[in-house]
């Protein structure tokens, strides 16, 4: 008997695990795949002053690459144009800027994994 349902792609489920996450560390998620001109940032959430930009690598096994490894330089910088349009649609003058990495890893049984990346990388200033 064919079922109807489909599990979630693995970047859905992966996204849904690192919000848990943050959420569980005092983050408040402020939006999810936020479209800001022709890029998207997987996650944008808040804890006290600071707003954090948040891009999430999934894999669904260990392998000779990390999920963190695949935020590159062209990723980095996608995330930090659409995140400087976010600041300008938004910014108190009072609020930091940090952008994280979170890399999940969903293995075939048991918790998933995640390593949560602070400050992974800087704007060119």
């Amino acid at each position: 008997m064919l079922s109807w349902f489909k599990a979630k792609p693995l970047g859905d489920q992966g996204e849904g695990h690192a919000a848990r996450y943050l959420r569980a560390n005092g983050y408040t998620i402020l939006t999810r795949n936020a479209e800001l001109g022709r890029y998207e940032i997987d996650i944008i959430a808040r804890k006290d002053d600071t707003i954090t930009f948040v891009e999430v690598k999934t894999r669904s096994r260990q392998d000779d690459f990390t999920p963190e490894s695949a935020v590159n330089h062209k990723k980095r910088q996608h995330i930090l144009r659409a995140a400087r349009q976010y600041i300008a649609e938004h910014d108190d003058g009072e609020t930091y800027y940090r952008y994280d990495i979170i890399a999940v890893l969903l293995p075939p049984k048991g918790e998933p994994r995640i390593t949560h990346f602070e400050d992974a990388f800087q704007p060119n200033l």
